[in-house]
């Protein structure tokens, strides 16, 4: 369901050509051109530490095996920018066609993008997107629209008045987090009766990070009504903690990025109870789709902002799908 998803999508962003063919299983033979000879793509991740960037690679090398003439060299940073830089260089000795760029938190990576340019190959943004233009394209969450649609649930839900506590993922300067935490603190704030309790520490966007700073929230807050995480995997920690604390009934959580198992937790009924879908197979699908219409010929967007959906248990069998590598 998702990998049909997935082409629709690439199909609505008018990428023709070699846009829809791997989703359909048969786009290396058909791909404008594409299949004159094997095409090597390399892919440069920040960190492959989180269950969110492993899945968007692995939709990547998914996504290529559906095209006949597509051989994929995947690189981990292991969340140091001077080895992205290096990672990139090592790509561009191998002669890569195109370069695919999971940035991870990174807000630029000059020395790379410069190199990528000058060899003149295409390079292809997914999920997070670089301040400078030297890029082809870029495909990911429209994070404000996230923050903002969890907002307006949370004021919803506590119909103006509680206590909310937001924890971040960090650093301070990352943009991913600061727009999804700025688009809800913009709905929440015009609801004088909520009252934001922002944790102290960043949870660095795991489970382990996220339970360790609900725990300290916990000790320090008597009564909390709302939780909300820069993305699910804190969440999930962090509802463990609330758990082990025999506070469940007590609060509701909301997060973002549309986890299997945070969307298990919803299904369930327990206090996990949304998040935005910010999918990370969708994305890295249709990352390696716009990179092979790029190479066809197709001239894409710049930017593509995609939408991410609220779930709540009122619609999350549309979204659910356990097989998901995500």
């Amino acid at each position: 369901m998702k990998k049909i998803a997935g082409c629709a999508l690439v199909g609505a962003l008018a990428l023709s050509l070699a846009a829809c063919g791997g989703s359909d299983g048969g786009g290396g033979d058909d791909a404008g051109g594409t299949a004159k000879k094997t095409l090597t793509i390399g892919i440069a991740n920040f960190s492959l530490q989180a269950p969110y960037f492993i899945a968007m690679d692995k939709a990547i090398e998914t996504e290529a095996k559906a095209y006949s003439n597509v051989k994929v060299i995947s690189t981990d940073a292991q969340g140091d920018a001077a080895k992205l830089t290096t990672n990139v260089s090592d790509l561009l000795t191998q002669n890569v066609d195109g370069i695919i760029i999971s940035g991870g938190p990174l807000n630029a990576a000059p020395a790379a993008m410069n190199a990528v340019a000058q060899k003149n190959i295409p390079s292809i943004l997914v999920d997070r997107k670089f301040s400078g233009g030297q890029y082809t394209s870029w495909i990911g969450p429209n994070n404000t629209q996230i923050g903002q649609g969890n907002g307006q649930y949370i004021t919803d839900r506590l119909k103006g008045n509680g206590t909310l506590v937001v924890i971040t993922g960090g650093p301070a300067d990352n943009t991913i987090g600061l727009d999804r935490t700025n688009g809800l603190l913009g709905v929440v704030k015009q609801s004088p009766g909520i009252t934001v309790v922002t944790a102290p520490d960043f949870g660095g966007w795991s489970s382990d990070g996220g339970l360790k700073v609900m725990e300290n929230v916990l000790a320090k807050n008597k009564h909390i009504d709302a939780v909300f995480c820069e993305n699910d995997a804190m969440c999930l920690g962090a509802q463990k903690a609330i758990s082990d604390a025999g506070r469940t009934d007590e609060m509701f959580l909301v997060a973002a990025d549309g986890q299997k198992e945070a969307l298990a937790a919803i299904k369930s009924g327990s206090n996990y109870a949304a998040t935005a879908v910010n999918n990370a197979d969708t994305i890295g699908r249709s990352g390696l789709d716009r990179m092979m219409a790029v190479l066809a010929g197709a001239e894409p967007s710049k930017d593509t902002p995609l939408d991410a959906p609220l779930v709540t248990k009122d619609n999350v069998d549309k979204y659910s799908n356990p097989d998901s590598i995500f």
